[in-house]
């Protein structure tokens, strides 16, 4: 008998949830994830040996006997292969590599010398190129890379806008998939940063999150039922561009009075980040006061946050969680003073757990996902 496309098409969904099981909860035995999952437990055993072909499966010996024989237990073999994410910055590109499971095992970056487009991706390539040699020898290597970009992206990977860089129309998708013939996936910063909060960090029990990311630039991802929300043309979250004065400074985008403008990490006008934090750390009154006033503006946005999304979760991350401690209490007493008591009261304000890693670790994760949603790792 012909196996039909909607056999098929079960075998590959099924194929898909045991190593989803095995994946979460590893050690496991085959009766275990025969009984988390519902499947037989001849169907269970047919999938785990083509994983264990696949390479994605390791038998690692017997488990405890809870009346009968032991089982074999079964390990997600996390170093198969490898992934890359990526943040491009305004000053610097940050990459790490990390195994199947998202944990990181290498981690680097370049300084950027110019917004030049040329030759921001010439030290983008660099940047790829040398993690690429870094990671160590498996079954399937690198299996993609996932980027991280400081604009506005459709869903081709091409970068729109991205004022804080002066690019207009940049296709980075294609110019990075021809260069190192991998698959590759790129998203906002804060859209990835949201993403790897959910998976990795803060956000993993939460399903309603805004991931506020506080650079050069403000940025915010927005998870609804623990989906992206994208918008109608996939290019929501930039509410660094939303206007908190009405007549105040000229922006990148062409706004006045932008969020990000007075809010991010490079609202001073008198100090860089790098020397306002030293100024705080060392108690100058300057460097403190300027926290200050930057956690007040980042206090009227997360209102705005609030009141229009009541989400259960807001997450601050990126460069301004170094300066967590000197701006914490000006966010906290700001938005206790201008958002509404009923929304408020069901939201907490959190600082990102993987700090500023988040849209890094984030990005690897599309590259992962990615992998294990393409047939030749799982659903064949």
């Amino acid at each position: 008998m012909k196996t039909t496309g909607d056999q098929f098409l079960v075998k590959k969904i099924n194929k898909s949830i045991v190593l989803d099981t095995i994946r979460e909860h590893s050690p496991i035995s085959r009766a275990a994830v025969s009984k988390m999952t519902g499947l037989n437990k001849g169907t269970v055993s047919s999938l785990v040996q083509e994983l264990i072909d696949n390479g994605l499966i390791l038998e690692i010996g017997m488990g405890k006997s809870s009346g009968g024989r032991k089982p074999v237990m079964l390990l997600f073999h996390e170093t198969a292969g490898y992934a890359i994410g990526v943040e491009l910055g305004v000053t610097r590109v940050r990459t790490i590599l990390t195994n199947l499971n998202g944990e990181m095992i290498e981690e680097d970056q370049l300084p950027l010398p110019t917004t030049d487009s040329e030759r921001v991706i010439e030290v983008l390539f660099a940047a790829i190129q040398a993690m690429i040699e870094r990671a160590p020898s498996s079954r399937y290597g690198v299996v993609g890379i996932g980027i991280g970009v400081p604009g506005i992206v459709d869903e081709k990977g091409q970068i729109l806008f991205a004022p804080n860089l002066a690019w207009e129309h940049v296709d980075l998708h294609t110019l990075v998939s021809e260069r190192f013939k991998l698959p590759v996936t790129i998203d906002n910063e804060a859209n990835a940063g949201a993403v790897g909060e959910l998976q990795y960090g803060a956000g993993r029990s939460a399903a309603n999150i805004v991931y506020v990311s506080v650079s050069e630039g403000i940025g915010t991802g927005i998870m609804i039922g623990g989906e992206l929300f994208r918008g109608a043309a996939g290019l929501s979250g930039e509410m660094g561009h939303m206007t908190i004065e009405a007549n105040g400074r000229k922006c990148r985008c062409g706004n006045k009075g932008c969020w990000e403008l007075y809010a991010s990490s490079s609202a001073h006008p008198d100090y860089d980040f790098k020397t306002l934090l030293r100024m705080a750390t060392e108690g100058e009154a300057d460097g403190i006061r300027g926290f200050y006033d930057i956690g007040e503006y980042l206090g009227i946005g997360i209102s705005t946050i609030i009141n229009t999304f009541n989400p259960e979760l807001i997450i601050i991350g990126n460069q301004i969680s170094r300066a967590e401690r000197y701006i914490t209490s000006a966010i906290q007493q700001t938005v206790a003073a201008r958002s509404l008591s009923y929304h408020r009261k069901q939201t907490t304000i959190r600082f990102a757990q993987l700090e500023t890693r988040s849209t890094l670790l984030g990005a690897a994760y599309y590259a992962i996902s990615g992998f294990f949603s393409k047939d030749r790792a799982t659903l064949v």
